[in-house]
Order: C-alpha cells, then sequence, then structure tokens
C-alpha cells in the first residue's frame, strides 16, 4: 500500500494538502479495491479524528488533494469550492496540436449513461454551467501541453472539456481519449482562502510519467508554473 504519509504537501491544524498518486480513487470503488479511506488512519498526525475529502479527484488524476481535520473547517472549505474561491491548476498533455495558444471554453455539462459505455459527461444546452481557462506551454511529438484552470467544479470538466473544447483527448483517458498508457493529468496547484489566515496552498511535483512522454518541469518553473 502506497505510504500517503510521505505525500503531505502542507498540513497546519485544519489543512492538509496531499499529493494524491494516480489509481487510487478518492471513493471507494465497487470493486473493492484500495481507496483513499484506507490511508486516512495514517493521516492524523496527532489528531484524534481522520482527515476527511473537501473535494474529488478522478482515480487516475494525480495531484493535489485538500482535507480538512475537522467538520468546521470542511464545512467551511466546502463552501469555498461551491463558491468558486478556490485557485485550481492542472497540467495534462492531450493528443493533439490546439491551433491557438490560450482560451476559455465554455461548455454547459451533462451526465449520461447507456448500457454499452457506462456513464460519462457531454456537452449540453440543459447541463450545468462549465468553465475552463487553457493555455498551451509546450509541444512534442504531434502532442501539447496544457495548463488548465477551471472556474467550476464539474465531474470530468477537464477531460471532457479537453475533448470537445480542443478536439483532443487528453493521452491516457479511457473515457474521452485513446485510453493508451497512464493518463497525463496532474492537479499542480491549489490555494483555499482563509479570510485573514494565510492560504493553505501546495504545488504537487510533476509525475514522472509526463518526463517519459517529453514534457519534464523544466517547462512549468520556467513560467511560474
Amino acid at each position: 500500500m502506497t505510504l500517503l504519509h510521505d505525500r503531505v504537501l502542507f498540513i497546519d491544524g485544519e489543512a492538509i494538502i496531499l499529493d494524491k498518486p494516480a489509481g487510487l480513487p478518492v471513493d471507494a470503488p465497487r470493486d473493492g479495491s484500495l481507496a483513499l479511506e484506507n490511508h486516512l488512519s495514517s493521516l492524523t498526525f496527532g489528531f484524534q479524528r481522520w482527515p476527511l475529502p473537501v473535494h474529488r479527484l478522478d482515480r487516475d488524476t494525480s495531484g493535489c488533494l485538500l482535507l480538512a481535520r475537522n467538520p468546521k473547517a470542511h464545512k467551511r472549505f466546502a463552501a469555498a469550492f461551491e463558491a468558486g474561491t478556490v485557485t485550481k491548476r492542472y497540467v495534462a498533455v492531450v493528443d493533439g496540436l490546439p491551433e491557438q495558444d490560450s482560451g476559455t471554453i465554455d461548455l454547459s455539462l451533462k451526465k449520461v449513461s447507456t448500457a454499452a459505455q457506462g456513464w460519462r459527461m457531454i456537452p449540453a444546452k440543459a447541463g450545468k454551467a462549465a468553465l475552463t481557462e487553457w493555455c498551451k506551454i509546450g509541444e512534442q511529438d504531434g502532442r501539447a501541453l496544457i495548463v488548465f484552470t477551471p472556474r467550476t467544479g464539474r465531474t470530468h470538466q477537464i477531460r471532457t472539456h479537453a475533448l470537445h473544447g480542443l478536439g483532443f483527448g487528453i493521452v491516457g483517458d479511457q473515457v474521452y481519449g485513446s485510453g493508451n498508457g497512464p493518463m497525463l493529468l496532474h492537479s499542480r496547484f491549489l490555494s483555499m482562502p482563509r479570510g485573514e489566515k494565510p492560504a493553505a496552498e501546495a504545488t504537487a511535483p510533476l509525475p514522472e510519467t509526463f518526463a517519459k512522454a517529453g514534457f519534464g518541469v523544466e517547462l512549468l518553473e520556467q513560467l511560474g508554473l
């Protein structure tokens, strides 16, 4: 079992930001495999209560995940996510080269389900509003490294917006992309505002899977990302 104790990026009396590894689901899956809850007892750091996740990352998405260390903090942090005041920045490799260098994707999303394909999110006027800003910062072998800054927090928002907004699925995405190899989607940065108290924030190291695809962390560091 992966030791999440060593993947803590930020910790104080009310918050933990964890570098979640790809492959670990936040919610317990139906197949009975290990999930984040199997690790929570090792993340108390002297507290009696187990910390609780404030938001979700998809199973195959790595990077910054915020945990609250008490119920009051959890309620406050959840409200901040709902209000859209949390800063989140993701990096991903998409399976193509967008013509533009940057832009905003404004596509409302709706959940659909079929017996053949299971469930997924699709653009739909009747769906929930979803807004994502993006910027292309690198190209390699016909693929592009994109920084995504979501302004809303819909399920599969970045994955769906990459496919339907940019025209290219994220590399390794089994639902919206080719599904070959690991999914190259990473929650790089998270900042939770806390009023007069300093924000709880952290930057998660870029996984080795990005370097293997030709996109090292140097590009991000040069741009202060």
